[in-house]
């Protein structure tokens, strides 16, 4: 019975890519806490955008290396699986990230081993246990806002690319793909910012980040996440040419159709 079920191609290639897309969306949530300058990286010097008033450089969340991926992740299962499943898979992302922040807690509050503390005071990190907890311990308003800010972004990417699709057919995969993707991802930018440094300060602790350095800073993000879209694009039709020839063309069209009619 699970032999059976583990051959039929279109329930391995659900399981390979939702394993994958959960994978990303864990991993791109963990290393988040990370800010790192991207002119730095290749040498550059800071970009100062000037953006509603503030001067904007390219300082990034780690995670932005993987949430386009989750994204074009997304428009890929839609195509094959539609809206049920991206639905399907999405939820259970939200309920895995929520557990994994959970045991992130848990581990926070274990009791450390007092040699285990300095033991890596050689490497220039005199207090593991501080360094542990900054690492994985991120604030509950930052993942109440980057969880609602996925689901959002999710919704609407899902959304919009059958809407494209509808109206396209199964011409212009670039164009629903890419398209749905810049929505969504705009979306994503500015939700996770205003919940976790605005809306929640605000009205717990009366010291939110201002209002128009939180759109630059949105915006500046949005710079980067369009550009790396736009670069993907060649991923998807990639994906698009072995998910085919991995399914064959029968069952692939099958596919299609079933999760355009199911939408």
């Amino acid at each position: 019975m699970i032999k059976d079920i583990i051959k039929n191609k279109s329930t391995r290639l659900f399981i390979i890519l939702g394993g994958f897309f959960i994978a990303n969306a864990l991993i791109a949530e963990t290393i988040g806490v990370k800010i790192f300058s991207l002119e730095a990286t290749f040498d550059l010097p800071p970009a100062n955008i000037p953006i509603f008033g503030y001067p904007f450089s390219f300082n990034l969340t780690a995670g932005v290396l993987l949430w386009p991926v989750v994204f074009v992740m997304t428009d890929i299962i839609n195509e094959y699986y539609g809206k049920r499943g991206v639905k399907f898979l999405s939820n259970l992302t939200v309920g895995l990230l929520a557990y994994a922040f959970l045991i992130y807690y848990l581990a926070i509050q274990l009791v450390p081993a007092d040699w285990w503390i300095t033991s890596k005071t050689l490497n220039g990190v005199n207090d593991m246990q501080a360094g542990y907890q900054q690492i994985l311990g991120q604030g509950a308003a930052i993942i109440f806002g980057s969880l609602t800010a996925f689901l959002l972004g999710q919704v609407i990417d899902v959304g919009i690319f059958h809407k494209i699709k509808q109206m396209t057919g199964e011409k212009y995969i670039w164009l629903r793909s890419t398209g749905s993707t810049v929505v969504s991802q705009f979306i994503d930018s500015f939700v996770v910012l205003f919940i976790a440094f605005y809306f929640v300060p605000k009205y717990l602790t009366g010291q939110p980040w201002p209002f128009k350095m939180i759109l630059a800073i949105g915006v500046g993000n949005y710079i980067y996440k369009f550009i790396v879209a736009i670069v993907l694009t060649p991923v998807i039709y990639f994906a698009h040419h072995y998910i085919d020839k991995y399914l064959g063309d029968e069952i692939a069209t099958k596919m299609k159709n079933a999760a355009t009619q199911n939408n």
